[in-house]
């Protein structure tokens, strides 16, 4: 641990010289690539102790004791915290360029466009076309930023180019956290136009590449975040066209068990109004009606007709829990079984 909190104390003396010192205009590329090394390992550090409370608390108190150093030493320092870390390549990007002393000859080699940089994770990667390469990524995430101006690229394209970003991710040894937070971002920024982002997720989820596989690493990614954010569920199957949403149950059998547990869901947050004749959902923000639930079950059923027994089984368990009487309004699942056999 002591050589770990030794590289952590160094890598921010580091960031500190590349942001404020004249000392780069030494360093040369074998220099800049050992600076970017040093900074993915602490992105390393973030990824594998992030949830670790202990030896979190032991690296923040070495980057305070660092951090109250550098103070007497660059005017105006910015202090570096624990999570900082989490994006440090970026920390070290940014205080190079801000740097009035930065030389042209490191300048070109960060946006060299002929050789652009290696993307796998090693020691002292070359980082030939390191902005380019950002640059190219910042147009790709342009492509999929204003989620909610629908007048921009259209979702085919959109959903194409997340799953395009998560790959990039994901083969270059990228954490699932990362892939969450770019996730996240793009749900955030689809705030507002729900429907338009839920039509991004489900032509990412179908698109297709070159392999025989049913879905890639970076579908299995989207599905298991989509598992965690149960809105987002919801939302796409009340927002999106049945049709779609069956499509998305034939290919993704992870995705047609979500949804098929997101209409049971449904089904047990309604009750029976006297005034309506009709189960609605209990809450004041309904979702949807008993009759568009059925419909919904009954499209599932016809394109995995293997689901269908199942279900059903489940769904009688589930009627004679409630008391297992047979008179309308008594049992939401015994008047859902009464209506997908009808």
């Amino acid at each position: 641990m002591e050589a770990v909190l030794k590289n952590l104390s160094s890598t921010a003396e580091l960031l500190a010289v590349a942001a404020r010192s004249s000392a780069v205009e030494q360093w040369d590329k074998q220099t800049l690539s050992r600076a970017f090394h040093w900074a993915r390992y602490c992105e390393h550090l973030f990824s594998r102790f992030h949830n670790n409370t202990t030896i979190k608390r032991v690296m923040e108190k070495q980057l305070e004791l660092t951090n109250e150093s550098l103070r007497a030493v660059f005017p105006g320092y910015t202090d570096i915290c624990f999570s900082d870390l989490f994006q440090c390549q970026h920390l070290l990007l940014m205080g190079l360029l801000k740097n009035p002393y930065l030389p042209i000859s490191i300048m070109k080699i960060l946006f060299d466009t002929a050789s652009p940089v290696n993307n796998q994770q090693s020691d002292y990667q070359d980082v030939t076309g390191f902005c380019s390469h950002i640059i190219q990524c910042k147009s790709a995430c342009k492509v999929l930023s204003p989620l909610t101006d629908l007048s921009g690229a259209d979702a085919e394209v959109q959903g194409a180019v997340l799953m395009e970003r998560l790959e990039d991710l994901l083969s270059g040894g990228g954490e699932a956290s990362r892939t969450e937070h770019i996730l996240n971002s793009f749900l955030l920024e689809g705030e507002g136009a729900s429907g338009h982002f839920c039509l991004v997720i489900a032509a990412a989820l179908l698109t297709r590449k070159n392999s025989a596989a049913a879905h890639t690493a970076s579908q299995d990614c989207l599905l298991d975040w989509l598992q965690k954010e149960q809105n987002v569920l919801q939302q796409m199957c009340s927002a999106l066209p049945t049709t779609l949403i069956i499509d998305l149950a034939k290919r993704h059998l992870k995705y047609r068990d979500a949804y098929c547990d997101v209409l049971k869901k449904w089904a047990s947050s309604m009750e029976y109004s006297m005034s309506e004749g009709e189960w609605v959902q209990a809450n004041t923000n309904r979702t949807v009606s008993f009759q568009r639930l059925t419909e919904h079950f009954l499209a599932l059923f016809a394109a995995c007709p293997s689901l269908r027994e199942d279900v059903e089984k489940e769904l009688n368990v589930l009627h004679i829990s409630d008391w297992d009487f047979d008179v309308r309004g008594l049992s939401v699942w015994g008047d859902l079984l009464s209506a997908i056999n009808q």
